[in-house]
């Protein structure tokens, strides 16, 4: 089993590209007409979002701080970078941070994280300096299969 993609309904589908496009790398990859429009898919590297068209307004608020807190809600997509504070000078304007940028050096130096909302009220979080832990011990009754 590999990750395939992220599906996210647009608002504005051109506003929605050129924001993952130009801030986080992607390019698009294919599209799919359907009904009067299409289906967008951007890459980077082996990452894919999947962009539908969707009309109307959104079906709830913008979310705030790091994300919808229900479930069954995605909270947040994330991305890493070096240096948070280059992406955001960068962005300028177009930085909608919704929290942070926040360090969490308590849990691991150089771990800075901010949350920013995208086109159509996706928080979406960008990290620096975050790294696995060298050894996790996982017993079977942690696993929950």
């Amino acid at each position: 089993m590999r990750w395939a993609h992220v599906g996210l309904n647009c608002h504005d589908q051109c506003a929605t590209e050129e924001f993952y496009t130009r801030w986080f790398g992607f390019r698009r990859a294919r599209t799919v007409p359907v009904g009067d429009g299409e289906i967008l898919f951007l890459r980077n590297g082996d990452t894919h979002l999947e962009l539908f068209p969707t009309p109307g307004e959104p079906a709830a608020p913008s979310a705030t701080a790091d994300g919808p807190a229900q479930p069954g809600a995605v909270r947040h997509i994330a991305f890493q970078t070096d240096d948070i504070d280059e992406l955001l000078a960068a962005m300028g304007e177009a930085a909608h941070v919704t929290l942070g940028p926040l360090d969490f050096d308590d849990v691991l130096d150089g771990w800075r994280t901010v949350w920013l909302r995208d086109p159509d009220g996706v928080v979406v979080e960008v990290s620096q300096g975050y790294r696995d832990q060298e050894a996790i011990e996982i017993t079977e009754r942690e696993i929950h299969v």
